[in-house]
């Protein structure tokens, strides 16, 4: 037995020892579910999945990979779309899903305490009856977990009024890198000293592990209108969604698709949706039930003004259930078209959107791509889908050529690398393009204060590469990890 094997050997009887046999997997069959989350060109077979139930076994289990010197990599439902929970160096996965309760609920004071694998939408469900709700909403809500929230500061359809998810976490029980557990934040609004919860959110588990939460629950509105405005053309659309926000309407979400995402979702599910539009808008505003009709008839002129075809009212709960639907389950619905797919989320401003999206088809056009938009216009968040067999290692080369382009393409107009999907493997090089070498050494300093051995994590966030500038058109960022294991 080689040293490799050995200390494969350890790792799996030292981890049985703390989790017990059903609590641990090293079978190839079962890592094979592991090898990446929803960023599928990233792929690498961790060495062991440790399935903890509590804060301590994950510190017991932390403890145990410092001794050996085994990275380690934290993982919630593996709904992520950058990469963030791929064991890119091996070693084990710790997956969240047995932390699973929510522990404490405080209705006056409007805060729940929940361990990091809760459900993300089962927080909502504990609370309804009082009238609350936890308000970020992630498209993958009914599978995506707390902590995973925390990891990539996760937004939603109905971030442009309520925020992501760091305006709404006011506690964290976190395992730090060496296994030491303490408690950042709390109950109250403001805690003296540092930010250290928001420094944590979005921290994309390189600072540690996060098992437990607290978080502020929000009154659900006593009221809620939700529109769809049919457009000929995505100028129309997009301008529709510049002079809603211009003419002082918030709308809890303003989100738009495009015609091969509203095709894909007529196939799958039958709603009714006008497959030769180019887009439509959902639109949704919310509050007191006195003035709500005439604030929806103000967003129903500006669509009409800018040449909406048409703009229909949910009637019933139903009906504005469907309008949903059609939204929280794209990405299911291009699922049924058998290929693979990449989801980018770069943020723009809003009076690029018309310009972004018109040269998010040339690329893929250049690259001999489908993408499809879905996307939260009301806060300039894109949703380009690029789609692809990643069985092809041509095919694989071409999409992620082609995400390279619109990273960049974000970040020269005015934009940001991402919205709520994290950095992960995915644009870590693309952070040059963002931040200066002072910068990024910075954050570097800051992560090594955490993550001294630098085995939370590790190949995440930061750049371990010099751009290449090589084509004609402008610089493309190289990945040097993750690429080899997409193929």
């Amino acid at each position: 037995m080689n040293t490799t094997q050995k200390l494969s050997h350890t790792l799996k009887q030292e981890l049985e020892a703390l989790l017990g046999p059903e609590g641990v997997l090293t079978d190839p069959v079962a890592l094979r579910a592991y090898d990446c989350d929803a960023y599928s060109p990233a792929k690498h077979f961790p060495d062991a999945v440790a399935l903890p139930q509590d804060t301590e076994q994950v510190s017991a289990i932390i403890k145990l990979c410092n001794r050996l010197g085994v990275p380690f990599t934290p993982r919630g439902a593996g709904t992520g779309l950058s990469g963030g929970a791929t064991a890119i160096e091996g070693g084990v996965v710790i997956a969240t899903t047995r932390l699973n309760k929510i522990l404490h609920i405080d209705v006056p004071n409007r805060r729940l305490v929940a361990q990091a694998g809760v459900v993300n939408t089962y927080l909502t469900k504990a609370v309804r009856a009082h009238h609350l709700h936890y308000a970020p909403d992630p498209s993958s809500q009914g599978a995506c977990t707390v902590g995973g929230n925390v990891a990539e500061n996760a937004g939603g359809p109905h971030t442009l009024k309520y925020g992501v998810t760091t305006n709404h976490v006011t506690g964290l029980t976190l395992v730090l890198p060496d296994g030491e557990i303490v408690a950042l934040g709390g109950f109250e609004e403001e805690t003296p000293g540092y930010d250290l919860v928001g420094l944590v959110v979005g921290a994309e588990g390189t600072m540690g592990i996060v098992t437990e939460v607290t978080v502020r629950l929000t009154p659900l509105p006593q009221a809620v209108r939700t529109l769809l405005a049919v457009f000929e053309t995505i100028d129309q659309a997009t301008q529709t969604v510049s002079d809603i926000i211009a003419a002082g309407v918030l709308p809890a979400a303003l989100e738009m698709i495009d015609t091969f995402i509203i095709k894909a979702c007529e196939e799958a599910f039958h709603l009714g949706f006008p497959s030769d539009a180019e887009a439509v808008l959902i639109i949704e505003v919310d509050g007191l039930e006195v003035g709500l009709d005439e604030e929806a008839d103000q967003v129903r002129q500006i669509a009409f003004k800018n040449g909406a075809r048409e703009v229909r009212q949910a009637k019933t709960e139903l009906e504005r259930a469907l309008l949903w639907k059609a939204r929280k389950q794209a990405f299911g619905a291009l699922g049924r078209l058998g290929l693979s797919m990449v989801t980018h989320d770069g943020v723009i401003p809003r009076t690029k959107l018309p310009q972004v999206l018109r040269e998010v088809r040339a690329i893929a056009q250049k690259y001999n791509l489908l993408v499809g938009n879905v996307f939260h216009a009301g806060d300039g968040n894109l949703h380009p889908n690029l789609m692809f067999d990643e069985r092809d290692p041509e095919q694989v080369e071409r999409v992620m050529q082609a995400g390279e382009e619109i990273l960049k393409l974000c970040v020269d107009v005015g934009g940001s690398l991402t919205g709520e999907h994290g950095i992960g493997v995915e644009k870590m090089e693309a952070m040059t393009l963002l931040f200066s070498e002072a910068d990024l050494d910075l954050m570097q300093k800051i992560k090594s204060v955490f993550n001294r051995n630098a085995l939370c994590n590790p190949g995440k966030v930061l750049p371990t590469s010099k751009r290449c500038w090589e084509t004609e058109h402008g610089p493309r960022l190289v990945r040097s990890v993750g690429r080899g294991a997409a193929v």
